[in-house]
Parts: C-alpha cells; sequence; structure tokens
C-alpha cells in the first residue's frame, strides 16, 4: 500500500510546475532518482523547457536494474547530465550498465551518447531517430551550448551503436525487456521500452500528462492517433513512466495525450469547415487543458502545425 501510494504521490499534478525550482541542486540532474516500481528507477526532468538552471534535465532518464547488468532509457541532454546519472546507478547498484537505449532523435535523448559510448556501453535507438539525431544534432549541441553554458562542457553529437526497425528483444538478468517502435507518433522512432512481467511501461514521447504534447512539423496527428489505439493501449500497462512527467497510468496518458490530440483536430477541422485560416488557428480554444505545463509555450505553435496538416486533408 505504501508503495501504491507513493507512486500516486509522484503522479500528481502539483508536483509538476514549471515554476518547482532545481529539486536537487548538488547534481547537474534536476531530480535525484527515484525507484518507480521494484528495479526500476527514473530520475524525473522538469516539465518545463530546458533551461540554465535545469541543465537540459526536462524529461526522464530511467534505469532498470536487472540481476546481471544496468539497462539505462535515455542517454541524456549532455555529457555531464550522463555522468551524473551514472554516479546515481552507481550508488543503487554495482552491476554494471550494459546498454543505453535512445527513446528517440532529439538532443535530450541523444547528446549523452558520447558519455556513454565512452565507457564502453552500446547504444541502441531506431533507424528512424538515428537518422534524425544525424541531420540535426549539430542544431542541438549549438541549443545545449546556449542555454547550458559550462554544463555542455564535454558533449560531442554521437548517434547510437546500434540501431533496430520493429522491435528489439532484450534478456538480460532477470528480466526480459522489449524495446519496441509502435508506429508514427510523437517524433520520427519514437521508442518504447515494455517490461510485460512487471506491466511496466517506460513510454518515452509517445505519452504526455503533466505538461502540454508538442506537435512538430510533419507530426501525424492522425498516425499517432492509431498507433495509441491500436498498438500502444492494448498493452494495457499498469505503471507508465512518460518522456516527461511523473509516473503514472494509461488512463491519465490517454486523457492528456490522445485525448488532447484528438480534441485539437476536432477544433481545427470546425475552424477549416467553417473557412477559417491559419492566422484564425492559432486562436481555437484549447482552455481545457491550459492547466499544463509549457501551454502557453505550445498550443499556438500545436494549433498551427495541425491547421497545416489538416487543411488538405
Amino acid at each position: 500500500m505504501r508503495s501504491l501510494l507513493a507512486l500516486l504521490a509522484l503522479a500528481a499534478p502539483a508536483l509538476a510546475s514549471e515554476d518547482i525550482p532545481d529539486q536537487y541542486p548538488q547534481s547537474v540532474l534536476y531530480a535525484k532518482p527515484v525507484e518507480v516500481i521494484p528495479h526500476v528507477f527514473s530520475a524525473i526532468g522538469a516539465t518545463a523547457p530546458p533551461t540554465y538552471e535545469n541543465a537540459g534535465h526536462n524529461n526522464n532518464l530511467s534505469f532498470i536494474v536487472t540481476g546481471d547488468g544496468v539497462i539505462v532509457v535515455n542517454a541524456g541532454a549532455s555529457y555531464l547530465l550522463s555522468k551524473a546519472l551514472h554516479d546515481e546507478i552507481r550508488a543503487v547498484t554495482d552491476q554494471p550498465v550494459k546498454l543505453v537505449i535512445n527513446e528517440n532523435g532529439q538532443g535530450h535523448a541523444m547528446l549523452g551518447n558520447n558519455y556513454w559510448i565512452e565507457q564502453g556501453v552500446p547504444v541502441l535507438a531506431h533507424v528512424d531517430a538515428a537518422e534524425e539525431f544525424a541531420r540535426d544534432g549539430g542544431q542541438a549541441l549549438a541549443a545545449l551550448q546556449a542555454y547550458a553554458r559550462e554544463n555542455a562542457e564535454g558533449t560531442v553529437p554521437m548517434g547510437p551503436t546500434e540501431t533496430f526497425e520493429d522491435s528489439r528483444t532484450i534478456e538480460m538478468g532477470d528480466v526480459t525487456v522489449e524495446v519496441l517502435h509502435l508506429g508514427p507518433a510523437h517524433s520520427p522512432g519514437d521508442t518504447q521500452v515494455w517490461i510485460p512481467q512487471w506491466s511496466m511501461m517506460i513510454a518515452g514521447d509517445i505519452a504526455f500528462h503533466e505538461r502540454m504534447p508538442p506537435i512538430f512539423e510533419g507530426t501525424c496527428t492522425s498516425c499517432w492517433i492509431e498507433t495509441w489505439e491500436t498498438a500502444f493501449a492494448p498493452l494495457n500497462p499498469t505503471y507508465i513512466v512518460p518522456g516527461h512527467g511523473h509516473p503514472t497510468n494509461l488512463a491519465q496518458v490517454t486523457r492528456y495525450t490522445r485525448d488532447y490530440v484528438a480534441y485539437l483536430r476536432d477544433r481545427i477541422r470546425a475552424h477549416i469547415d467553417e473557412g477559417g485560416d491559419l492566422a484564425g488557428a492559432y486562436y481555437v480554444d484549447q482552455s481545457p487543458y491550459a492547466h499544463l505545463d509549457t501551454f502557453e509555450e505550445l498550443a499556438t505553435k500545436n494549433a498551427g502545425v495541425v491547421f497545416a496538416e489538416m487543411e488538405w486533408e
């Protein structure tokens, strides 16, 4: 009962304000890793854009202690964040890190790859995520250097050492881990890490609940909904570590991801059907989601992107 109450407390939206200052000032990490369920830990990042104050730790850096080694999910936004996470892993277990999995091709998932590769640890990513990082890694590094300043030191863009296309099954210690690309969603090569025996999903950026999901140019929002309904939700995980925000459950991420994307598409469809243009699309009503972190930064951008996507559907 205590562990369940602790998990529910972590999921409370009041704990996820982008106004909360650094929770772990003695480390470059924004927050110290917590044990979500036995053997699965996550350092929960800020639910705010990357800043100097959070050093780019605004996503979740997770790890699984298998009994015969550690699997890390997300390299982190920089060399120093990866090193800080490794220090936390060593404080928990003597088992070595044997694999790092990148959840997508964005900087906060991959820019720390060079730290892990330097340690001799293989890094796995979906082929589409690897291609995105190969194209955009230099730009991601420049952004990191601009906001993180000295905390960007040591970071050199490096792609994964291995790629997969549909799935990869990993047997390690007492655990079977399924590395999945369930289909198009938030960004190219979105990757989910599924542990069926524990009903635990480290979901990556297919799933949000405490901050507004960003919708990028090129994101297929109808595909995101289809992937959710046909591949993600049917797995019915009990525990979910989303890409951003505290651990939660399927109902909560459905409410704030699948339902948000469907809601915005409905508002944009009505706007288009009424003869509305792009300028007006920015003002469609998104007030049911105004309490989410990053609403101010993302709501109008999301509306514009979805309008461009749906205008010729």
